[in-house]
């Protein structure tokens, strides 16, 4: 087996010198760095993690837990963003799919304490809140797109509410005055939170909610759950008095509300405008016209999320606890300006 000395000896520097460019340390000169990196490929070296961690009772692992089970077909992003985010650190990742089982989490939980993980990110596919009954191990964690609001551990999750209201006001700078909802299932917290931010931009823009415009898009058990956004949304779009701007709980029930408007012969944007959420990309940039969304920022969330747990690690608690991430507004050719 090849040791730290073999590599020191053919890179003709000590063996503190290999050991500071194998664990990622500073104050290494560029052209001595690259020595050592030549001697270490040329030799096949494979760092003893193992013995590491003897020596400094902490892991260059970082787990995660996820549930995998998605509502929002990016939401995947967050595992990309956390990886890309370590790529320029000593860190590397070992992920954990519990497939929302509390038994496989309690296992995932059991294995990151036998192998002395660093830090971990808890990981949900669809923004809520952590059941209080879920225990989390004395470990650096980070929550991500879930917080626990009974405890204090460090989360971040998108601005579903800062982003439901740009929303409502952007279709209102474009003169929109008649406009409609179609919800996500209410079982969801996003759907809270974007249906709140829908009323609270309506009232702070002076416009009375028609209550008879604001309407279910799915409806039953989460994972178990059927659209409806179709039949609503063309009884909506039917009547001589109709809006004249839909938004969508998500860029899904955006498509179902495009094809309502298309069965009844109306026109996006010319005789209705439509805007989404999520930017799916498969659904906003695959409709004709493509669709205005507001995106939720995965993959900058997941980076965040790094940060935020090798602070954590260093001792340096961050500087905000409970992070919400703002969205951004995707304008593309499903909303037309009002006279």
């Amino acid at each position: 087996m090849v040791s730290i000395k073999d590599v020191a000896a053919l890179a003709g520097v000590s063996d503190r010198t290999v050991s500071r460019v194998v664990n990622g340390e500073g104050l290494i000169r560029p052209k001595t760095k690259k020595k050592v990196q030549k001697a270490i490929e040329a030799l096949g070296y494979v760092p003893n993690q193992a013995a590491r961690l003897m020596r400094t009772s902490r892991s260059s692992v970082l787990g995660l837990i996820t549930d995998v089970v998605s509502t929002t077909p990016f939401s995947t992003d967050i595992v990309r963003g956390i990886q890309d985010a370590l790529d320029d650190t000593p860190y590397t990742l070992l992920t954990v799919n519990t497939s929302a089982d509390p038994a496989k989490e309690l296992r995932a939980w059991q294995i990151f304490r036998e192998h002395g993980i660093g830090g971990v990110f808890y990981v949900t596919m669809f923004h809520r809140h952590v059941p209080p009954d879920v225990e989390f191990p004395n470990t650096p964690t980070v929550l991500v797109n879930c917080s626990a609001p009974e405890r204090a551990l460090p989360s971040v999750v998108p601005d579903d509410y800062q982003g439901g209201l740009d929303v409502v006001r952007y279709l209102v700078e474009q003169g929109h005055r008649k406009i409609a909802y179609v919800m996500l299932n209410e079982l969801l917290l996003a759907a809270d939170l974007r249906g709140r931010a829908f009323f609270d931009g309506l009232a702070a823009a002076g416009i009375e909610v028609r209550k008879e415009w604001v309407v279910p898009g799915r409806v039953g058990a989460i994972f178990a759950d059927r659209f409806v956004a179709f039949e609503n949304a063309r009884r909506i779009l039917s009547s001589p008095d109709r809006p004249t701007a839909v938004v969508c709980g998500n860029d899904e029930t955006a498509l179902q509300v495009y094809c309502a408007a298309s069965d009844l012969g109306l026109r996006v944007p010319e005789d209705v405008s439509v805007v989404g959420f999520d930017d799916f990309q498969v659904v906003s940039t695959g409709i004709h016209p493509p669709l205005t969304t507001m995106a939720l920022p995965y993959r900058d969330m997941g980076a965040l999320a790094v940060r935020m747990l090798t602070e954590l690690i260093a001792g340096r608690p961050p500087a905000e606890n409970h992070v919400k991430y703002r969205c951004e507004l995707i304008r593309r050719g499903s909303v037309v300006r009002l006279e």
